[in-house]
């Protein structure tokens, strides 16, 4: 382990120290799960990434992605992060797509650049799959929110990509700076669904460019509240989609998020209803920030 070299990354972020931060560990075939874990809390973002090897195998780079708390299969800025380090770091020139291989499955991660340097990266997700629904009543309580506050016109669903998250529409940007999540009602609600996190969203923005705004709520996964989660969003693309949230079956919008965490993020989707085949895209811009050793 000592001698590892990580990155710290800005992923969804604007500009620098913005966004979600990522650390993301090179050449780490060497760690145990255990190991990973470990570094994983210590680090104490919301993910941290590990590439076990500079060389491709299976047509893609081997991942694995850890919360604080637990191994994840999928997750939305580590995929976009880790991409963006194997690009600048191990290929070391421009190139349009580099593909993870995650439990989930291959993900493929495109770019586009800006004098000579990456400019937006863009994830394409497996189809999202819905599950269940709840009531605004159940939801009221655990966002600590008036039932009124929800838009009766779409469900609160679960969806996944990869992840499952509980998508919550809310009808104004008031309600959605007043969500605040009661402990005991998320662990009560968590307990019986397959999603153990919450996307909370509406149609007013602070920056009138942008479509939506969003928060995440995932204390489960050891982070109370997520400044930028791309695989969320790519849950998020698939329900506007579906539920033709923005008057149609297709989808191209800016969400704004973070900002109630001081970490100010905006994530680029797109997707499509085909016929109920869902095509989902999560892309925004990535900096690389810090570089270090393991001791």
């Amino acid at each position: 382990m000592p001698g590892l070299t990580f990155y710290i990354v800005d992923v969804f972020a604007e500009e620098k120290y913005a966004g979600n931060q990522l650390a993301v560990v090179r050449n780490a075939s060497s760690l145990s799960s255990h190991e990973m874990q470990k570094i994983a809390k210590e680090m104490h973002f919301s993910e941290t990434t590990f590439i076990l090897s500079d060389a491709e195998q299976h047509g893609g780079y081997d991942v694995r992605i850890f919360s604080p708390e637990k191994e994840l299969p999928f997750g939305g800025h580590p995929t976009l992060g880790t991409a963006y380090i194997i690009q600048q770091e191990i290929i070391r020139k421009p190139v349009t797509k580099v593909t993870l291989n995650l439990k989930v499955g291959q993900i493929p991660v495109s770019f586009t650049y800006s004098k000579g340097k990456p400019d937006i990266l863009q994830m394409r997700q497996i189809p999202p799959k819905f599950g269940k629904t709840f009531t605004a009543e159940t939801m009221s309580k655990v966002l600590r929110l008036r039932q009124t506050d929800f838009d009766p016109t779409c469900p609160i669903e679960e969806v996944s990509t990869g992840v499952p998250f509980i998508i919550a529409p809310l009808v104004s940007l008031d309600a959605l700076k007043r969500a605040k999540t009661d402990e005991a009602e998320y662990l009560r609600l968590i307990e019986h669904a397959d999603a153990k996190a919450i996307l909370a969203f509406c149609p007013e923005t602070r920056h009138k460019e942008n479509n939506l705004s969003a928060r995440v709520f995932a204390s489960y996964y050891g982070v109370p509240e997520d400044p930028a989660t791309g695989s969320a969003n790519g849950c998020l693309a698939g329900y506007l989609a579906k539920h033709r949230y923005l008057g149609q079956s297709k989808v191209d919008a800016r969400v704004e998020q973070g900002y109630e965490v001081g970490r100010p993020s905006l994530l680029l989707l797109k997707a499509e209803d085909k016929g109920g085949n869902i095509e989902v895209f999560v892309g925004g811009k990535t900096f690389k920030v810090a570089k270090g050793k393991l001791l």
